[in-house]
């Protein structure tokens, strides 16, 4: 791995032969280095302290997380399950502790417990069940993110205060989650090479069969290994929630990827026998730096993918070549003294190196820019129609104003968009406006905003619990109820009908479903047979609608929470669709509003999306500059038919 020592090749010295081993032996603290000279180059808002921090707590849940995966991987085993065992532990504490009223102290030794269970499941299954890791953590990956699902109902549940401080600052600058990544960081780095089922990992991983000759118990040795990586989710799920003040059914959700991602990059072989905190933990700030920097620099979520998917596989290439080069790692706590101290020299020689450049860096950027005609946008997600046209109107807008607005997408993470506020808040923009992903989890990092003096724009969706400048919003519950009336008139008053919910635990679906109840109380002959969620996705609204109609041929309404899955269900219906089944959809995008041309689509719940991201850069100037603005900014909803949808621009 990059920050292990290695024994060196007969042959190598020299100047450039020890440079050479140098950068060899310490790959990932290369590359951290350069890459934080990088972005303290291009940015001049990322070498702040404020910033700086904002990096430690980004990285924390990613870390945690990953030190649990780094005792898998060390013994050659995966473990794909973790960011699910995270939010279901999450859950499981916050739903004991609020709806339950069990003391707090034994809600989070449950949630301990939660993430050991599901370890030791995960153990039973590949070490007496013989089913490969891959397998198994895939299945567990499932049943915890639908346990987690069952228990909230779908819904976020509000964390208890108490724990909530785990999210908070000591002193007012120091972050609780930068402590807890610390502090489980020390006890991986004792565990992997301070104690007797630290240096059976790296006996298993190298070598099962002969490990087990050894008289190592490998069986029990696994169900303590994936128990342990249990034991971190769980604290990682606990952090994570804590920053979010509530736990969220989908919170975490790909973060095994990031985990394993972070134990790669920091050096470990997914064939197991090497690996190191010291490199995981380096690995999960190589991420955190990327993500931050690339935020700053206005590079879209898309392309920060990208990059990312390139650094783990340069990463993996690095250590290809590193063994070709006759590297050799050794196991941890196996290196002499020497070698420790060499390492420590090491790590303080690259400390003092990155802060001089860093430090040189910061002469090229004028502190006097100012900041007040930035304004960030962070939009729940750009991989539908409607946040697209919202982001649309917003850009236009900020154009004809002469106005920098950055956008960024938080693809559905709650986390990640309470990352990327964080980031806004600390660049010193002039004002945010944000789409939550949720209402509850949104609210910490809009404080953060509106202590710093920012004021805050919420968009489509409003924030809870914190002081925002202005909701710019149509009425989801509203148009749930038109969108009812519309099926139920088109119906004639009777019929049998599926609705196609959106993504649990989102406002907007809560919101819209409980507009379409209100609006069918008023035709009780309008029979609901089936409700089921479809997650805002056309091909999961296709495949949903295809499944119902085994048990519900003779269906003849459909709505649906967005177009996106609307269109989806016409797909499904074929040439049913606008003829013996009439579907409603919500958001009048252009596909939709194609789809109420061509008759397939009976209507559309238009919300005029562009108008909305227009009408919020409006508003944010207006509360930057002092004016006064609404509380509530209405922007009205339409049903769009074939009748009016001609005239109709959204």
């Amino acid at each position: 791995m990059a920050t292990d020592t290695l024994k060196r090749n007969p042959g190598a010295g020299g100047a450039t032969g020890g440079l050479r081993r140098l950068l060899l032996d310490n790959g990932a603290l290369t590359a951290l280095i350069v890459l934080v000279i990088a972005m303290s180059a291009l940015s001049g808002d990322f070498l702040t302290t404020d910033n700086l921090l904002n990096v430690g707590v980004q990285a924390a849940v990613t870390a945690v997380l990953a030190f649990g995966v780094t005792f898998v991987i060390v013994s050659a085993g995966i473990d794909l399950s973790v960011g699910s065992v995270a939010a279901l532990s999450a859950t499981v504490l916050a739903w004991s502790a609020t709806s339950h009223g069990v003391p707090v102290v034994i809600a989070v030794l449950l949630a301990v417990a939660t993430g050991i269970a599901a370890g030791l499941v995960n153990g039973f299954l590949i070490a007496y069940g013989k089913l490969p890791p891959f397998i198994a953590t895939l299945a567990m990956l499932s049943v915890a993110r639908g346990l987690s699902l069952v228990i909230s109902e779908g819904s976020p549940i509000p964390f208890p205060d108490s724990v909530s401080h785990l999210g908070d600052t000591l002193g007012g600058w120091l972050p609780v989650p930068v402590l807890v990544m610390i502090v489980m960081g020390l006890i991986a780095a004792f565990v992997l090479g301070r104690t007797y089922i630290g240096r059976s990992m790296y006996a298993i991983g190298g070598n099962e069969e002969a490990a087990r000759l050894s008289g190592l118990r490998v069986k029990k040795q696994k169900l303590a290994i994936y128990a342990l990586s249990g034991v971190f989710a769980a604290v990682a799920g606990v952090v994570l929630a804590s920053r979010l003040s509530s736990a969220q059914p989908q919170a975490a959700d790909g973060y095994e990827l990031d985990a394993i991602a972070a134990v790669v990059i920091g050096g470990a072989s997914l064939a197991g026998g090497t690996g190191k905190a010291s490199g995981t933990l380096i690995g999960a700030l190589i991420l955190a730096v990327l993500r931050n920097g690339l935020n700053l620099l206005n590079v879209s979520a898309f392309w920060q993918q990208v990059v990312i998917g390139v650094v783990i596989a340069l990463a993996v290439l690095f250590d290809t070549l590193r063994r070709k080069a006759g590297a050799t790692p050794l196991a941890a706590g196996t290196g002499s003294g020497g070698g420790k101290g060499k390492q420590a020299g090491t790590y303080a020689l690259a400390a003092v190196v990155t802060v001089a450049i860093v430090g040189a860096t910061s002469f090229l950027h004028d502190d006097s820019k100012a900041s007040d005609q930035r304004i960030g946008l962070s939009l729940s997600t750009l991989n539908n129609p409607f946040f697209v046209q919202i982001r649309a109107g917003a850009q236009a807008e900020a154009k004809k104003l002469g106005v920098d607005l950055t956008v960024t997408d938080a693809q559905n993470d709650a986390s990640q968009q309470a990352n990327q506020l964080q980031n806004f808040t600390s660049s010193g923009v002039g004002a945010i406006v944000v789409n939550p992903v949720d209402s509850d989890a949104a609210s910490n990092s809009v404080k953060a905003a509106d202590k710093a003096g920012i004021p805050v724009v919420a968009v489509d969706r409003g924030v809870n619990n914190a002081k925002t400048a202005t909701l710019v919003t149509s009425d989801n519950v509203a148009g749930g109820e038109l969108a009812a009336k519309s099926i139920a008139e088109k119906l004639g008053g009777e019929g049998r009908i599926v609705i196609l919910q959106g993504q649990a635990g989102t406002s907007a679906a809560r919101e819209r479903a409980q507009g379409f109840a209100q609006g069918l109380k008023a035709f009780p002959g309008i029979k609901v047979v089936a409700q089921q969620p479809a997650d805002f996705d056309r091909t999961k609204g296709l495949d949903v609608m295809s499944n119902l109609l085994q048990a519900h041929p003779d269906v003849q309404g459909v709505i649906a929470a967005n177009d996106e899955m609307a269109l989806g269900a016409i797909k499904a219906l074929g040439s049913k669709a606008g003829k013996s089944v009439s579907v409603v959809g919500f958001d009048g995008t252009p596909d939709g509003l194609k789809a109420v041309e061509n008759g397939s689509l009976y209507a559309s719940v238009a919300q005029q999306p562009s108008q909305l991201g227009k009408i919020a850069v409006d508003n944010a100037l207006k509360a930057l500059d002092g004016d006064k603005v609404q509380q509530t900014v209405k922007v009205p909803v339409k049903v769009v038919t074939k009748d009016n949808v001609a005239g109709f621009k959204g």
